[in-house]
Order: structure tokens, then C-alpha cells, then sequence
């Protein structure tokens, strides 16, 4: 897929809220509740124009139950994905607009997530270095899979900045 970023837009609060109630029609009972994470999250941040949300469920395993319905609503499934206990779906094919992270309450991600979101929330100097080094990657990756890879070294860094941060908080 093509790395489209754009500028931060208050439609991505908009559109996060409706896949929540949509989602929420489809899940019912097992979700507990959803986070809009990513850099859609983060007001003024540039960001490929794509909502991470992440729904905490009580059972992941009934998730796997809700695959093929997902699929005819026009989710692709992607399984875990590389994280242990995600199922991950996605909206939108080549001009995917969501991306549905479900874990169970009690996966040790959700709150690296969260944290991740929050600092970059508190920090605006971090999110518009963040910002800056993604329009990098985007005048030199047209792939997102090429983009996404030499992101990583830098978001592991500034994840564990926010681990850091977030550790301090706790103890004031």
C-alpha cells in the first residue's frame, strides 16, 4: 500500500466514534470498551489517514467467532498479527481507513498502547518529532511496509521514553 500522510484532521474523533457504535452492534456484549490510539489520536500530529482503535473484549477467543461476519461486513482478518492475543481486522482494502485491534482485558499491549498515546498527547515537542521524522520516511518510502519498517527503531525508542515517563507519574 501507498504511505499517504496527511495533516491531523478533527473528522478522524468522528470517524473513530462510529466504528465504536458499529463495532459495538456487531460485538455487543463482549466489548468492554475501545481507545482511538495511533497518531489519529494525536491532535496535530500528520498521520496515514488510517483510525487505530482498539477494542478491550472479555474473551478473545469468542472474537474468532465474529471472523467471517466481519469478513462479509468488508473487514479483512489478519489474525494475530505478529502480537500475541491481538486479532487484528481492517477496513477498507488499498484505501484502508480503520484498523480494529482487539485484545483481551487482560493483555499486557493495551496499556503500552495507552501509554504510547498519552505521552505524545503531553508531549507536543515529541509528537512533532515524531511528526518530522515520519514526513522523512514518506519522501523516501512509497511503500507502507518499507515505511513501517524503518519506523521501528525509532518508535521503540520513544515508546520506552513514555514507559520512562509514565513509570515517573505513577510515583509522584
Amino acid at each position: 500500500m501507498k504511505v499517504r500522510l496527511t495533516a491531523f484532521s478533527d473528522d478522524w474523533a468522528l470517524m473513530y466514534q462510529n466504528e465504536v457504535q458499529f463495532l459495538k452492534s456487531i460485538f455487543e456484549d463482549e466489548i468492554i470498551k475501545c481507545e482511538h490510539f495511533g497518531s489519529t489520536a494525536v491532535r496535530g500530529m500528520k498521520a496515514k489517514p488510517v483510525i487505530d482503535m482498539m477494542c478491550i473484549v472479555r474473551n478473545i477467543e469468542k472474537i474468532d467467532e465474529f471472523t467471517e461476519k466481519m469478513k462479509k461486513l468488508g473487514y479483512d482478518s489478519a489474525g494475530e498479527w505478529g502480537i500475541t492475543g491481538r486479532r487484528l481486522f481492517r477496513k477498507g482494502g488499498e484505501n484502508r481507513t480503520h484498523h480494529i485491534h482487539v485484545y483481551q482485558s487482560d493483555n499486557p499491549q493495551i496499556e503500552r498502547h495507552l501509554i504510547f498515546r498519552d505521552y505524545l498527547r503531553t508531549h507536543t515537542d515529541e509528537a512533532e518529532r515524531y511528526t518530522n521524522f515520519k514526513e522523512e520516511l514518506a519522501q523516501r518510502f512509497d511503500d507502507t511496509t518499507d515505511y513501517s519498517q524503518a519506523k521501528k527503531v525509532f518508535v521503540k525508542e520513544m515508546e520506552q521514553k513514555a514507559l520512562e515517563w509514565y513509570a515517573e507519574e505513577k510515583n509522584l
